[in-house]
């Protein structure tokens, strides 16, 4: 969805974001969750709570912690008064489920906390759904063209089944802007009808929700391999230096 299409966005209007961490971050391979690791002067979930909360629109995060973690409250950041602390479940639609819980507002985002690197613009243009439409997620266009593979359970080599249309092929960012109830509904459908959701706009596409993209950045990555932290720190900085340039 092109930026001029999407209406201006009120300046006191304020929204809620549910930040999931309660996850371990297996894939980094590190001896702690990927959200604790040291980014710039801070944590990889600080610069993600800092980044959001700076937003003119955003006055209160609710963040969902696993059952063990012991690193959050060590954090000068835990005192912040604007941070909800709620306890996730199994899965991560069972912890977003847990903070949508904790929300009052009607519109509420989902951001990833291993995304630190969102831009205030893309937020902006995506809450500015909250006028006459169902929601919608942050988006970027695949640049690379795309195959699907054979399904080999495992057991051996991968084959390329087809080459998909790259034209409409999107990669699904965070955050994820959608109606607080409905969404609930959505995750809780799929969970009794056993139904796998990687994101917060595959569940309300199990309902039928009509899910906008709205194109973002395509420095908004998500911490995931140990070489994301550098990208990531090289990002930060390439965006603090526009930032001056600009003042």
């Amino acid at each position: 969805m092109p930026a001029t299409s999407l209406s201006a966005l009120s300046a006191t209007r304020q929204f809620t974001a549910v930040v999931p961490a309660a996850g371990v971050g297996s894939r980094m391979g590190a001896e702690i969750p990927k959200q604790y690791l040291p980014l710039g002067n801070s944590t990889v979930l600080e610069q993600t709570l800092n980044r959001l909360i700076s937003h003119p629109n955003i006055n209160r995060i609710v963040l969902v912690l696993g059952p063990e973690d012991q690193q959050f409250d060590s954090l000068a950041i835990s005192k912040a008064p604007w941070i909800e602390k709620v306890i996730g479940g199994t899965e991560r639609s069972d912890s977003v489920t847990n903070g949508l819980d904790a929300c009052q507002d009607d519109w509420v985002l989902v951001h990833d906390a291993a995304r630190p690197c969102v831009r205030h613009e893309d937020i902006s243009r995506l809450l500015a759904l909250a006028d006459g439409s169902s929601g919608g997620i942050l988006a970027k266009r695949a640049t690379d063209t795309i195959k699907l593979a054979t399904d080999n359970n495992n057991q051996g080599s991968v084959r390329v089944k087809q080459s998909l249309p790259r034209a409409l092929i999107w990669q699904a960012l965070t955050p994820q802007f959608f109606l607080r109830q409905p969404l609930i509904e959505a995750l809780r459908w799929c969970q009794q009808h056993n139904i796998a959701v990687t994101d917060e706009a595959s569940a309300m596409e199990n309902t039928g929700a009509q899910v906008h993209l709205v194109e973002g950045a395509q420095d908004n990555i998500k911490i995931t391999h140990p070489g994301d932290l550098a990208l990531a720190q090289f990002y930060l900085q390439q965006q603090s230096k526009g930032e001056q340039c600009s003042e």
